[in-house]
């Protein structure tokens, strides 16, 4: 690395795992001026590209399913942390499966999650998702759900 003064090389003094940001803090010194500086690494993170249903293609916004979420278990026992943690998990997830994945995947891992979290989550969820067009499509969904439990 040179040194942003006198553009000469530097040494490393000190190097740090930032663990909460995934990067790596360096202190370093100019062999020359004797400059102190930091620098910091950071793995360079690929977006993930989402393919909804009319083929149109978006980055993946973990805020739109966060509201998602938020909407389908709203008004149950169900702290929002633990549906940041949830999106972040799919985010995780996805990114090490796909580069572009389709909503219907992102839709399918949501709603297993959801299952083991809150039924009555799942089935709001579901019923967005899946368009629901009269009760009796809920009640399939429900058999569906006691089925697989």
């Amino acid at each position: 690395m040179q040194c942003p003064v006198c553009h000469s090389d530097s040494k490393v003094l000190d190097t740090r795992l930032i663990e909460e940001e995934n990067s790596i803090r360096r202190r370093r010194e100019c062999i020359v001026c004797g400059k102190r500086f930091v620098t910091y690494e950071k793995v360079e993170d690929k977006p993930l590209v989402v393919i909804k249903k009319s083929g149109r293609r978006e980055l993946f916004d973990g805020s739109k399913l966060l509201k998602g979420l938020a909407k389908a278990c709203e008004k149950r026992p169900i702290e929002i942390e633990q549906l940041q943690q949830l999106v972040q998990e799919v985010e995780k997830d996805l990114k090490q499966q796909y580069a572009a994945v389709p909503t219907s995947e992102i839709g399918t891992y949501i709603m297993r999650r959801l299952m083991d979290i809150d039924e009555v989550a799942y089935v709001r969820f579901a019923s967005v998702y899946k368009e629901f067009d009269d009760v009796q499509t809920f009640i399939r969904e429900i058999e569906v759900m006691k089925e697989q439990k």
